[in-house]
């Protein structure tokens, strides 16, 4: 009786199986794997869950303004007051009240898109993007400032296939860096990169993928240097999303785990997330009027005793 079987459970077996096989046959078949969407670059594979989580927290007090002078050349004016935090062997953050103004100029057109910043501290920033092709793009950035072996330059040459992107990276310090992300299927895209450094004897190679619907994206990132990242974001509706992320540091056993929520109002942006060392953050953008935002910034680190507060306004 142990090996009895009873009659028409082999054909009901026998019809599931050719019911699945049939099923993922039609999938694979309504696929058009000659024409797959072009991947986003391998430096953005995070970008859900970093704007979700990591927006621009800031501590005391922010004010933008942004005059536009004709539809592609516009100035802008930054002032920052606010402590900065001085590296101390105290558990507790050492901070000292600083304040600088930037004064920055942007041209922006079809192809073309420059931006400057100075600082009353004598840093430079520079950021360069060129579409030399409707393939080919080149990317730079700069910063140049006053204290020794600070300063670097950054070239990126990104070309944008059909169903691929690849990047190349040239940086001071003898550093290289090439990637490369194809797309596998409608959803999922593959990638993997290599990087030297020269000035400190280093490379390493890293392995990526991403996984996106309508509803969700999730990111896998490893490396060669012992670094691990994972991410995940959940499209509740049109206006609320959730996120999480993981880190995790191979060599020096560190552990990161951050979960937050991205929720967009008629008039206003509200961000926030909770990680595992106890540090709670809150970001909240208003639009107040036409050109014009009030921002609130919110840290609290518990285990530190570090708690950060700032607000600001941006106009234009």
């Amino acid at each position: 009786m142990a090996g009895f079987v009873p009659p028409g459970t082999t054909l009901l077996g026998n019809e599931a199986t050719s019911a699945e096989t049939k099923k993922v046959n039609e999938v694979h078949k309504n696929v058009d794997y000659m024409n797959l969407p072009c991947p986003i670059p391998y430096e953005e594979l995070h970008r859900e869950a970093l704007m979700s989580l990591k927006p621009e927290y800031f501590e005391g007090m922010r004010f933008d303004f942004t005059k536009g002078l004709n539809q592609k050349f516009s100035l802008s004016h930054s002032v920052m007051m606010g402590p900065v935090e001085i590296p101390s062997q105290s558990s507790e953050a050492i901070k000292i009240p600083t304040a600088h103004y930037e004064f920055g100029a942007n041209f922006i057109d079809q192809k073309t898109m420059l931006i400057g910043r100075v600082l009353t501290d004598g840093r430079l920033n520079a950021r360069v993007k060129c579409d030399l092709t409707d393939d080919l793009a080149l990317k730079a950035n700069a910063q140049l400032t006053n204290e020794p072996h600070m300063s670097h330059v950054m070239l990126n040459f990104d070309y944008k296939g059909k169903d691929y992107r690849s990047q190349l990276q040239l940086g001071n310090g003898a550093l290289f860096g090439a990637s490369y992300i194809q797309s596998v299927t409608p959803h999922l895209s593959l990638g993997a990169e290599v990087f030297w450094a020269g000035q400190h004897r280093k490379s390493g190679v890293g392995y990526a993928g991403r996984y996106e619907t309508d509803k969700m994206v999730a990111s896998g990132q490893v490396a060669s240097t012992g670094l691990m990242a994972l991410s995940y974001v959940q499209k509740v509706s049109e206006k609320v999303s959730l996120a999480t992320d993981f880190m995790y540091n191979y060599l020096s056993r560190d552990v990161t785990v951050s979960a937050g929520y991205d929720y967009a109002l008629r008039q206003a942006r509200l961000r926030g997330k909770i990680d595992s060392n106890g540090c709670t953050s809150a970001f909240l953008e208003e639009r107040l009027n036409m050109g014009l935002n009030f921002i609130l910034s919110a840290e609290l680190d518990h285990k530190k005793k570090d708690y950060k507060f700032g607000f600001g306004l941006t106009v234009g």
